[in-house]
């Protein structure tokens, strides 16, 4: 079962550091929903497999534990572990469900963020490399963000197979 109280617990704990109890990257916006999404109970599998599953083990990681766009493909085809439902709208979201990025609008996503907080039915996120915490979900006053932004909203499925 998906504990996203736990997931945004750990999300508002670790928003502004680095647990050293994890790998640390230069651009860690993955490695650290990664962590939120373990802290909320998520299952690991596939290891040593980097190109399949979503995993951390003995020192190295899966690319969907990392990289933004290897998540964003997991999440959107993952039947086993870690699964989650694709919606079209960020207002749909709950706490510790998770939004993938492309600013650009080229097809490679290059951020992944989780949401901490909702205002109605504004989400709110938390996220790494530029450290946020409770930041306007759509990036809009970011220097990454682009007329060509598209953006992928993931429900974290409560139940793990």
């Amino acid at each position: 079962m998906y504990d996203r109280e736990a997931a945004v617990r750990y999300a508002n704990e670790w928003w502004n550091g680095r647990n050293p109890a994890f790998p640390s990257f230069d651009v860690d916006c993955t490695n650290f929903i990664s962590q939120c999404l373990l802290a909320g109970g998520a299952p690991m599998h596939g290891y040593p497999h980097r190109e399949r599953g979503w995993w951390l083990q003995s020192g190295t990681w899966s690319f969907s534990w990392s990289v933004s766009h290897s998540l964003r493909w997991y999440l959107a085809t993952s039947k086993k572990g870690l699964t989650a439902t694709q919606v079209s709208s960020a207002e749909q979201l709950g706490l510790g469900d998770v939004i993938s990025y492309d600013f650009e609008g080229d097809g490679r996503f290059d951020h992944t963020t989780i949401v901490t907080a909702k205002v109605g039915s504004v989400p709110y996120v938390n996220a790494h490399t530029f450290d946020a915490q409770h930041r306007l979900w759509d990036y809009k006053d970011s220097y990454m963000f682009s007329p060509n932004a598209k953006y992928v909203f993931f429900k974290i499925n409560d139940e793990f197979s």
